[in-house]
């Protein structure tokens, strides 16, 4: 069974075109984004925003403290 549905796949495609032309820009900064793994995660992002067959989103690396 495919992890991701056909709207991701486009979203991602769509979004690594626009970064190789350069007019790829990020959220909130509106940077423009150079990075692959970028380019990527806004793909996914769109198409999980759209409703489209993506898995859920991992919770980040827990960092913990250490004790001396």
């Amino acid at each position: 069974m495919a992890k991701y549905g056909k709207t991701a796949g486009r979203k991602v495609a769509r979004a690594m075109r626009k970064r190789k032309s350069g007019t790829l820009r990020s959220g909130r900064s509106g940077r423009r984004v150079s990075s692959r793994t970028q380019a990527i995660a806004i793909g996914v992002s769109e198409a999980r925003r759209e409703g489209g067959k993506v898995p859920r989103e991992r919770g980040g690396r827990k960092r913990t403290s250490r004790k001396k």
